[in-house]
């Protein structure tokens, strides 16, 4: 078997999954939410935020999320109804099923209440979870 590690920030994502129980039985709470449709799109599905020991955090679209589709759907955060642009996780990976993404250092999730499906193309919301 040939092993591929053409994605290393999925191998670094997995990695932190396997840690993310250390975040909990710390005490930490982990944001999660249910994805609501936007602008004439059907988003389903939950999120969740796992933040890491080592202060990082990463997003999980659970294996339950789907959108009908849409023009260059992106990943990113929001706050009470604005989507923040410099929070983009990047494209949307797929349109449905389980998806990991790393937050980079310099998007404080804690600064956020909900995650967005965006299209960047149009500059309109695809889906929005608030997170709880």
């Amino acid at each position: 078997m040939k092993l591929n590690f053409a994605k290393p920030a999925f191998v670094v994502a997995a990695a932190m999954i396997a840690m993310a129980p250390m975040s909990a039985v710390a005490g930490q709470s982990t944001p999660h939410g249910t994805f609501v449709g936007a602008s004439n799109h059907v988003t389903s599905g939950g999120v969740q935020i796992v933040k890491t020991a080592d202060g990082g955090a990463i997003l999980i679209l659970d294996t339950d999320f789907s959108l009908d589709n849409g023009p260059d759907p992106r990943v990113g955060f929001g706050a009470d109804g604005t989507y923040a642009e410099a929070s983009d996780l990047g494209e949307l990976q797929k349109i449905s099923g389980l998806q990991i993404y790393v937050v980079p250092p310099s998007v404080n999730v804690d600064n956020f209440n909900e995650v967005y499906i965006w299209c960047k193309e149009v500059g309109v919301p695809l889906g929005i979870a608030p997170l709880s």
